[in-house]
């Protein structure tokens, strides 16, 4: 996702030519952490020539896109050639249907209860995640000197959920994951004309654009209350990822030693 005079924003947001979303995670107060553990974004179709001297610079050598292979056929979303780069396919789940009852259907849900539907969407990536999330983990662990980038679409729920689940284990607070989940909000405001145009593409026009304005938004009571399932279905980001992944308890105390300073 892109779009031509984007505004420069501040940090931890990383302004990069033809990329939306892209910002850095890191540098919390307590505990204390490297100040880039990873970076965040989301897709990566538009970038520009520049930016892709702007992502070299950065010093970025692996991308892992956790879109399904359908979406990225239907919106035409490739990922680009970056000389330097690794872009990993590390899909999340298949695509979701998109059928006009289907969708109508989901939109009304997140006007219905936007909090309960968030809980639910990021329940049911974490029930198909484990795989991709394992790719990324073991990179992390394995490279603490060159900070990957993660992106889905918009670079908001996989992204987000992904995130959070290392925030979480590094012991950050929920609140400071909920403020950096929150950040996309100021992101992809400038782009929601594109956003919306990808999406009637694909699926028609909609009667009633609340319920997809809502699934758009990245309000940090929405995160809260995913963090929250996270522990009273799964035992929490710990307890998930040993039971979703083959990594083992060490592993998870290699990231602690690698990105707590």
């Amino acid at each position: 996702m892109a779009a031509p005079a984007l505004p420069t924003l501040p940090p931890p947001f990383v302004n990069i030519e033809g990329l939306v979303n892209l910002r850095a995670v890191g540098g919390f107060v307590a505990p204390k952490t490297k100040p880039v553990i990873l970076y965040r974004s989301a897709e990566l179709s538009r970038i520009t020539p520049k930016g892709k001297e702007q992502l070299q610079a950065l010093g970025i050598h692996d991308v892992f896109d956790f879109r399904a292979d359908d979406e990225i056929t239907s919106y035409k979303t490739p990922a680009p050639d970056v000389p330097g780069v690794k872009f990993h396919r590390t899909p999340v789940a298949e695509d979701r249907a998109y059928d006009p009852a289907s969708t109508a259907a989901r939109m009304q849900s997140f006007v219905n209860d936007e909090r309960e539907m968030f809980v639910k969407m990021n329940s049911e990536i974490l029930e198909t995640a484990g795989p991709a999330f394992e790719k990324v983990l073991r990179y992390m662990a394995e490279n603490p000197s060159e900070p990957c980038l993660i992106h889905c679409t918009v670079g908001k729920d996989r992204t987000g959920i992904f995130t959070a689940l290392v925030l979480s284990i590094l012991g950050v607070p929920d609140d400071e994951i909920a403020a950096e989940y929150s950040l996309s909000t100021q992101a992809l405001k400038p782009v929601m004309p594109i956003i919306i145009a990808r999406f009637k593409q694909k699926v028609g026009d909609l009667e009633n654009w609340d319920g997809f304005n809502n699934l758009l938004s990245s309000k940090p009571e929405n995160m809260l209350a995913i963090l929250q399932m996270v522990r009273e279905k799964y035992g929490g980001a710990e307890r998930w990822i040993l039971s979703n992944t083959t990594l083992a308890a060490a592993d998870v105390e290699t990231l602690r030693n690698t990105y707590i300073v």
